[in-house]
């Protein structure tokens, strides 16, 4: 039987092989951790609310009744933008994960990224052109029921991120919405059935009642969905 040749040069090759993979590896490996630091992955988005069947169903369950008075309202009876950890406040959450291509600083603050707002189709890519709306304002909250609610109630209400009760917009359409229900104020027309769903769904998750306006607004939209 023939002898089988052997090379000292082919484990020395398989050695270099090995370290290269290796250190290739280690680079890798070191360049996720930094994009991890610096960009989340961001899901663009408030959680997706509930269908519009169910939200019809939801809507159905709500109490109508006609809205309180502002009577004793102050925005500092919801605290909000409450620490998340990692040095981050509600704000700074909602930013990374409303945005895309996000990068902070070590204070968690956004240093750059760009945010779609959902309310008027606008691109902005600077963190201080953008307000982290309360879907339900927390004047409306008020005047649906918030303002028999305990401090825990509100400051959870104002700080929500389980539920689409915050997103990330433009100050204008922020500013342009105001405290306003639906039947009084609605974004632009490709958004509608969405922020029909997500408003339904805040509202039946704290059990506030809706006007007889507001419902019908509410129910013209979830019917054309």
């Amino acid at each position: 039987m023939p002898r089988l040749r052997t090379s000292a040069a082919a484990p020395r090759r398989h050695v270099r092989r090995a370290r290269s993979v290796l250190a290739t590896t280690a680079a890798l490996s070191g360049l996720t951790a930094g994009l991890l630091l610096t960009a989340p992955a961001a899901q663009a988005a408030p959680p997706t609310p509930p269908s519009a069947s169910q939200a019809r169903s939801m809507l159905a369950g709500l109490t109508v009744a006609g809205e309180s008075s502002m009577d004793g309202y102050s925005r500092s009876l919801f605290p909000h933008w409450r620490d998340q950890g990692d040095r981050c406040n509600t704000r700074e959450v909602v930013l990374q994960r409303d945005g895309t291509d996000v990068r902070t600083d070590s204070e968690c603050r956004a240093t750059s990224g760009s945010w779609y707002s959902q309310y008027d189709g606008v691109t902005l890519t600077s963190a201080s052109q953008v307000d982290i709306d309360h879907l339900v304002p927390l004047a409306e909250a008020w005047r649906s029921g918030a303002r028999t609610w305990s401090h825990a109630k509100r400051r959870s209400f104002a700080n929500n991120l389980s539920a689409a009760q915050l997103i990330a917009v433009s100050a204008s359409s922020n500013r342009a919405k105001g405290d306003q229900d639906p039947a009084e104020w609605l974004p632009r027309p490709a958004y509608r059935c969405l922020y029909a769903r997500s408003w339904v769904w805040v509202k039946h998750n704290y059990a506030m009642k809706v006007d007889a306006t507001e419902k019908s607004a509410l129910s013209g939209i979830l019917n054309g969905c």
